[in-house]
């Protein structure tokens, strides 16, 4: 339950860091510059979300097998879209809804397989 517990966490560590980047790719649009601080900072966290979260990953790998946990990494597929509507405000089609069900399902297969 750990393992799984952690392999959850880091698909949303994942989402954030892909949240961390865009608002990375915002702050170099506004302020020209990798080295501008803002942009710096939030670059320099989302890498160091990424390394950690990697590390985690690898510790899940040593405990259960890619094929039985990874189908949970479609969460991300979730979570991101609904991190940039929270945070940036994007907008989804109703098709999104669609397959976000259709996302949950195959998880859901996948895992219990």
């Amino acid at each position: 339950m750990l393992f799984q517990l952690v392999a959850v966490l880091c698909v949303v560590g994942l989402a954030v860091g892909q949240i961390l980047f865009k608002a990375s790719a915002t702050s170099l649009t506004e302020t020209g510059s990798l080295f501008a601080l803002k942009t710096a900072a939030t670059l320099l966290t989302s890498l160091a979300l990424y390394a950690i979260i990697s590390v985690a990953w690898v510790w899940v790998l040593q405990k259960i097998e890619l094929g039985r946990i990874y189908p949970l990494m479609a969460l991300a597929f979730i979570l991101v879209p609904l991190g940039s509507h929270i945070f940036f405000g994007e907008r989804f089609q109703p098709q999104y809804f669609v397959g976000v069900a259709l996302i949950v399902v195959g998880i859901v297969v996948a895992l219990r397989a």
